[in-house]
C-alpha cells in the first residue's frame, strides 16, 4: 500500500450510506494512523448524529435533491450545483486530499465535481442496483467503481466493469463470533438459552408491517417455544403484545449494538437493505427477508441472490401475516438442521473484509495503476 496523507470521504443521507462510510474510515486508521480523514455531509442528514460521535471531522455542505426529471428544477440546478461543489472543493483544497472517496447520497455529487475539477483520483462505493442518482452522475468521472455484492456487475450496465469488494462492516460485526457472544447476549435481553430465538428488526427506522404481523403472531410463536427479540424502529408506532406469555417477547425500542442481536438469534426477519444484507450473510444468519414494497425493487434484488443460494426465505411485504409466520417460521425456527444449512449457504455467500479490499482497491487507485 501507498501512503495515504489525507483522505475526504462523501456520503450521507441515510444510514445505507454513512455505516459503510465509517467502517472504511475505521479501516484508513488502523491501516495509515496518521491519515487525516475528512467526512462531507448535508445540513440535514443522519450524518449529523452518526458521524461527530464515531470520532471524525464532519463538515457540511449545502446539497440538494437532484431531480430525476428535466423540469424547471434542473434549470436551477447548475447555479446551486456550482455553490455546493464550490464549497467542497474549498474544504479538498484546505486538507490537501490525495483522493475523494464517495459512498452516494446526494452530498457525493459535488465533491465527486470538486475532485474531477482537479483531477483527483475518485472512488465510488456503491450497494444498490440500479445505482443511486449521485454515484450514477460520480461515474461519469471515475473508472474507480467498486461493488458491495458479487451480482452487481451483471444486474446492472453501468457496474459491469466494477470491483466487488464487498461492503465495510463495523468491525464489531464482520469480526464477531456469534457462539461465543451468545450467552452474554441471550443474559443481556434475559431470553433462556433452551429455545429458539426469532430476531425481528425493520431496519434503523423500523417497518410497521413487520412489526404488526409478528406482534399478532406472538401468542403462536410463544406456544411453539420460539422466543422473540423485536427492534420496533426509531419512526414506529408502538404495537400490542400480549402480556401473558408463556416464553419471552422481549420488545426494544432501537438496538445500536445489533451484533448481540444477532448473537442471541437463531434466525432474523428482517428487510432487504443493502447493509443488513451484508451483515446477516457476514456472519452467516438465516434470515426470512421482506424487501421493502415502495422503491425500485432493489432490497428484492439486495435479497434474491441470498436465498437463491439457500440463506434465507423471501416473502412479499403484502404476505406477511400473523397466519404466515404461524405457517412458515414457526417450523423453520424450531428446525436446527435446516437453520445450519440456510446459515452456512448465507455465509459462503457474504464476506467480512469488505472495509480491508476497499482500501486496496482505494491505494490502487491513488498509485494510479
Amino acid at each position: 500500500m501507498g501512503l495515504l496523507r489525507s483522505v475526504v470521504l462523501a456520503g450521507g443521507g441515510t444510514g445505507g450510506h454513512i455505516y459503510p462510510l465509517l467502517a472504511f474510515a475505521d479501516a484508513l486508521r488502523r491501516h495509515f494512523p496518521e491519515v487525516r480523514i475528512t467526512t462531507l455531509g448535508s445540513p440535514k442528514g443522519m450524518e449529523n448524529e452518526l458521524i461527530p460521535p464515531a470520532g471524525y471531522d464532519l463538515r457540511v455542505i449545502p446539497a440538494f435533491q437532484l431531480p430525476r426529471a428535466v423540469n424547471l428544477n434542473l434549470l436551477r440546478t447548475p447555479d446551486r450545483m456550482y455553490k455546493s461543489a464550490h464549497a467542497a472543493g474549498k474544504i479538498i483544497d484546505e486538507v490537501e486530499a490525495d483522493v475523494v472517496v464517495g459512498f452516494g447520497g446526494y452530498v457525493s455529487v459535488p465533491a465527486y465535481l470538486a475532485a474531477w475539477r482537479r483531477e483527483l483520483p475518485i472512488v465510488i462505493h456503491e450497494v444498490n442496483v440500479p445505482p443511486g442518482v449521485a454515484n450514477r452522475m460520480g461515474m461519469k468521472f471515475t473508472k474507480h467503481i467498486a461493488v458491495g455484492f458479487p451480482t452487481q456487475p451483471q444486474q446492472a450496465e453501468s457496474l459491469r466493469d466494477a470491483r466487488v469488494v464487498g461492503v465495510p462492516l463495523r468491525t464489531a460485526i464482520a469480526r464477531m463470533d456469534r457462539q461465543a457472544l451468545r450467552p452474554h447476549a441471550l443474559a443481556h435481553f434475559g431470553l433462556r438459552p433452551d429455545l429458539p430465538v426469532l430476531f425481528v428488526s425493520g431496519g434503523s427506522s423500523g417497518a410497521r408491517t413487520i412489526n404488526l404481523a409478528v406482534a399478532g403472531a406472538a401468542k403462536k410463536l410463544a406456544h411453539a417455544g420460539v422466543q422473540v427479540l423485536h427492534v420496533q424502529g426509531g419512526r414506529n408506532d408502538p404495537f400490542e403484545v400480549p402480556s401473558d406469555l408463556p416464553t419471552p417477547y422481549v420488545v426494544v425500542p432501537y438496538l445500536s449494538d445489533m451484533q448481540l442481536g444477532y448473537a442471541a438469534a437463531d434466525l432474523m426477519l428482517c428487510r432487504g437493505g443493502a447493509i443488513t444484507v451484508a451483515e446477516t450473510t457476514a456472519i452467516g444468519m438465516p434470515a426470512v427477508y421482506v424487501p421493502y414494497p415502495h422503491s425500485n425493487q432493489e432490497q428484492k434484488r439486495n435479497a434474491l441472490p441470498v436465498v437463491e443460494a439457500g440463506g434465507g426465505l423471501l416473502v412479499d411485504n403484502a404476505e406477511l401475516t400473523p397466519e404466515w409466520i404461524e405457517r412458515t417460521i414457526v417450523p423453520l425456527a424450531r428446525d436446527p438442521r435446516r437453520l445450519a444449512t440456510m446459515g452456512a449457504a448465507a455465509g459462503a455467500y457474504g464476506r467480512r473484509d469488505g472495509d480491508e479490499a476497499l482500501l486496496d482497491f482505494v491505494c490502487e487507485a491513488v498509485a494510479g495503476r
